[in-house]
């Protein structure tokens, strides 16, 4: 688990992430909102713990700039104001979590443990690649306008596709995340399924196989 600690109080910053190492965290340091950005232009965290009451760039400033990204890390913000105000505040600018200083090192430990298992890549409501266009929400899979007839394996497996963003998932991926525990990892199921996709979303094809490694759009 990577985390970054984003604190001005720079022996505060230090301590808290030492304990973290101690738990086995990968723990990087920003002692201001603008470094904290350039930190996460570049590395990829699970978890960001972030002071609120930063000088210069405001934790909420920050917050707000990673949520407007996409920037898929979980948001645990800190502060030295514990009010229902704040809190409704700090949440209300996209932090995940609030806790309010002084804090127990131990609950810090146990709420980043929370938020990272929590942690995903964040997608926009709806998938769009071209004119390929998937509603999680209605379970609606159009292209070029055209409602697409899928069923809910094809649709699962389109949307994990393009959940993935142009990387390749396996067929074991596709198989573990598409499908219960009582499909057989040794059977055909996904190729056949994907061959079914592939008809029903036409030309010109979008699904590619990449060899021994699995599909992509």
């Amino acid at each position: 688990m990577r985390v970054l600690i984003v604190e001005d109080h720079e022996e505060l910053a230090l301590t808290v992430a030492a304990g973290l190492r101690r738990e086995g965290m990968a723990v990087d340091v920003a002692l201001d909102g603008r470094s904290a950005l350039d930190r996460t232009s570049v590395n990829d965290y699970d978890v960001v713990v972030l002071d609120r009451d930063l000088p210069g760039l405001h934790g909420d400033e920050v917050c707000g700039t990673l949520v407007e990204a996409g920037y898929p890390a979980r948001v645990l913000m800190l502060t030295a104001a514990g009010s229902i105000d704040d809190k409704v505040t700090g949440l209300g600018v996209g932090a995940d979590d609030y806790l309010a200083k002084p804090f127990a090192f131990a609950e810090l430990v146990a709420r980043i443990r929370a938020l990272a298992r929590r942690s995903r890549q964040v997608l926009p409501p709806v998938l769009v690649h071209g004119d390929l266009r998937l509603d999680p929400a209605t379970r609606i899979a159009t292209r070029d306008g055209r409602r697409l007839p899928l069923s809910p394996k094809e649709f699962a497996v389109l949307e994990l596709l393009l959940s993935a963003r142009g990387t390749v998932v396996s067929a074991e991926q596709l198989l573990e995340r598409g499908w219960d525990e009582f499909a057989d990892p040794f059977s055909q199921t996904v190729k056949v399924t994907i061959s079914r996709l592939r008809r029903k979303l036409g030309d010109p094809p979008l699904i590619e196989t990449v060899a021994r490694a699995g599909y992509r759009i």
